[in-house]
């Protein structure tokens, strides 16, 4: 099965900090994939290069066959990226909002109505839509926002602590849209977060990284597994101490 994503040997240097060092590992289609460590562990780092946000120092990644280096236009064609800071126009209502960016998806009055009916199915926010942004709670625009991050049914979703800042129920909401997405659509996840027992529940896979180095991959229940936790974040703290990482 091609592979939606491909990262090979992903690199960052800032002057003396190596915030992202050799990283490696690949997507399938319909998979969630997760990275899971500290703050300042290079997960924002790995993840910007792979959106062609920030250029890497060494290494590629390649997304649904196109080069982040050769081809960054092509790849930003297969991809969306929901930063863990982003925001929407709060004198906007939302469904304003939502047309605002179909628009930006393409030109096509048939399939910015389709785009904008998606994303409408997909963020449950009813009549509310047609209330101003700075009215909505943060989970009803995270809701928001995820909607206009797959309302164009992008091969691969990068999406950056998709829950941090959320009460219980509406993270609940956003992580079994997630789940739903990639099981029904086969809709590709790239999540980034450092809530290591949420990741355990919406992930396929996950990556443990920390430093700038990628220490290993694997489905949760093989983690646990392998190093006898009864947890993501058990599993996490002995990978570390096995690789005097921290």
């Amino acid at each position: 099965m091609e592979k939606v994503l491909e990262v090979k040997g992903l690199s960052k240097q800032y002057a003396k900090v190596l915030a992202a060092d050799k990283v490696s590992f690949d997507i399938s289609p319909g998979e969630i994939f997760a990275l899971i460590g500290p703050n300042g562990a290079g997960k924002t780092t790995t993840i910007r290069m792979i959106s062609t946000l920030l250029t890497p120092t060494d290494g590629d990644a390649i997304v649904a066959g196109y080069s982040i280096k050769k081809d960054p236009a092509k790849v930003r064609e297969s991809i969306t990226y929901l930063p863990d800071e982003a925001g929407a126009y709060k004198t906007m209502t939302g469904i304003g909002y939502l047309k605002f960016m179909a628009g930006l998806f393409t030109s096509d009055p048939k399939q910015m109505n389709e785009y904008i009916e998606r994303a409408k199915s997909i963020n449950g926010l009813g009549e509310r839509l047609n209330d101003k942004i700075g009215s909505y709670s943060r989970g009803m625009i995270r809701k928001l926002l995820l909607s206009r991050a797959v309302m164009n049914r992008p091969k691969l979703a990068i999406l950056d602590e998709p829950t941090s800042g959320l009460d219980v129920l509406n993270a609940i909401e956003i992580r079994k849209t997630i789940k739903r997405l990639a099981a029904e659509e086969k809709m590709s996840f790239l999540l980034s977060s450092h809530n290591m027992l949420e990741i355990e529940f919406v992930s396929d896979r996950v990556g443990i990284i920390a430093k700038g180095h990628l220490l290993v991959t694997g489905a949760t229940a093989e983690l646990k597994e392998r190093y006898n936790a009864e947890n993501l974040e058990e599993v996490f703290e002995r990978v570390v101490k096995d690789n005097e990482i921290l």
